[in-house]
């Protein structure tokens, strides 16, 4: 029997991701936060009991298939309408006609995609359709609806938030493209699981995304009598990237971030920059890199320059505020900055000295002068007694101990020379001869 071509069927010309839009909750692959066995909104579909909601989440993670199986479940009409084309005369039109199919005892579900992208007047015609009842309302949104949609209209929606997809949820969906009658299931794809794999790390949790690429690599693949090859030349171009060679959970992965941390530690900014790009280049999450950085400030700076983490928490918000590619600079600010910041790693030797020290003496009690005392029975236990509010005291500082008797003295945190640890040296070095003036040469 000849092999049909990928042309030979009309159903098989629409984009793959359409054709594998799942039409029931058993064919949705990923938020099993929600809709997981006995989560609040499975429960909510499966009972018939949806109120309008907004789901709020990034592209390709299936909002919008998710309120057409809502529609379909709730035996609902389903209108699908985008905030990008439409205005307020067609918000009315719709509005009227789902009024006059509420009367006739029929419901209708009004998606709206983008919902965040109409206005106040725009989001304001929904209201009085939402409280009749006339409408369910399901907006989509990338923006956070705190700030996007309108309070009045947010107050009568349940809020859903749909996370991205994991690289196991994108495999299973691009292995289901592969199988599947719908998507090449007529055909021999020979296509590799770690070519598969490194479509899902390139779509960074968005379905639509990893079915796309997956469909151009097949289009472009090596035709055959044996079937269709998906060469690695032809899926890099695809990606548009060098990700064959990096594997977000593999050695390379550790690799790379250990050459970027490294390089930091030497103050090297150029090294560091290399390979911060190596990494964004290969589809790395700026996200996973702006939390090592954020590490990296305490760990490798510390109190040599307390604005270190400063402008790696900032950087972090920048990256989730902008994604990639606009974030690759603040990234490469942040790289340069600690690269070029003094050096200590005096609070981390100071915690994993004291790690050591809290895991050998769990048992040990807290000093009653150390504790609260909010109950007659607690005082006449002495706890607080002889407790010295150091406020109360014109030095600011008291000769109180507040270690445990067994290991009074210890110290852990030691502090360089290097940048401003060491006026925070020499400001410990003027307590200690204070609190222990015998102790003065």
């Amino acid at each position: 029997m000849e092999q049909l071509s990928l042309f030979d069927n009309r159903e098989l010309s629409n984009p793959l991701a359409s054709r594998l839009r799942p039409q029931t909750l058993s064919d949705f692959v990923g938020q099993e936060h929600l809709l997981g066995p006995g989560m609040l909104l499975r429960q909510l579909i499966e009972q018939d009991k949806i109120s309008s909601m907004i789901f709020w989440g990034p592209p390709g993670v299936g909002k919008t298939t998710l309120a057409r199986i809502i529609a379909g479940h709730t035996h609902a009409g389903f209108v699908d309408f985008s905030a990008v084309t439409s205005g307020i005369k067609e918000i009315k039109t719709v509005m009227a006609q789902a009024e006059e199919n509420r009367k006739l005892g029929q419901r209708t579900l009004l998606f709206v995609d983008e919902i965040h992208r109409f206005n106040k007047a725009q989001q304001d015609a929904f209201l009085p359709y939402v409280e009749k009842g006339s409408i369910l309302l399901i907006g989509a949104t990338t923006e956070n609806p705190s700030f996007e949609i309108n309070a009045a209209l947010l107050s009568r929606c349940k809020v859903f938030v749909l996370k991205p997809l994991s690289t196991e949820n994108l495999l299973t969906l691009l292995c289901h493209a592969i199988d599947s009658p719908k998507g090449f299931g007529g055909q021999n794809i020979i296509i590799t699981r770690n070519q598969l794999e490194m479509i899902a790390s390139f779509a960074n949790g968005d379905a639509r995304t990893a079915l796309n690429t997956l469909e151009m690599a097949v289009l472009n693949g090596e035709f055959s009598e044996n079937g269709t090859l998906v060469t690695d030349k032809i899926l890099e171009q695809c990606l548009s990237r060098k990700t064959l060679l990096y594997d977000k959970n593999g050695e390379e992965h550790y690799n790379l971030i250990s050459a970027l941390h490294k390089s930091m530690r030497n103050s090297d900014p150029d090294a560091a920059v290399y390979w911060l790009a190596r990494m964004l280049e290969a589809g790395e999450d700026p996200l996973y890199i702006a939390r090592r950085l954020i590490r990296f400030a305490s760990e490798d700076i510390g109190m040599a320059d307390s604005q270190a983490l400063q402008v790696a928490v900032s950087v972090y918000q920048a990256c989730h505020f902008l994604g990639m590619p606009e974030c690759n600079v603040h990234l490469t600010h942040a790289v340069v900055y600690l690269s070029t910041a003094p050096r200590s790693n005096a609070l981390y030797k100071a915690y994993e000295h004291a790690k050591t020290d809290a895991v050998e003496t769990l048992a040990e009690p807290v000093p009653l002068i150390l504790r609260n005392a909010p109950t007659g029975l607690m005082k006449e236990l002495h706890y607080g007694e002889g407790y010295q509010y150091a406020h109360d005291t014109e030095e600011k500082l008291t000769h109180m101990e507040c270690l445990p008797e067994s290991m009074a003295g210890r110290k852990y945190y030691q502090p360089t020379e290097e940048g401003a640890e060491a006026a925070v040296k020499d400001r410990l070095k003027k307590i200690e001869e204070w609190k222990y003036p015998q102790k003065k040469l």
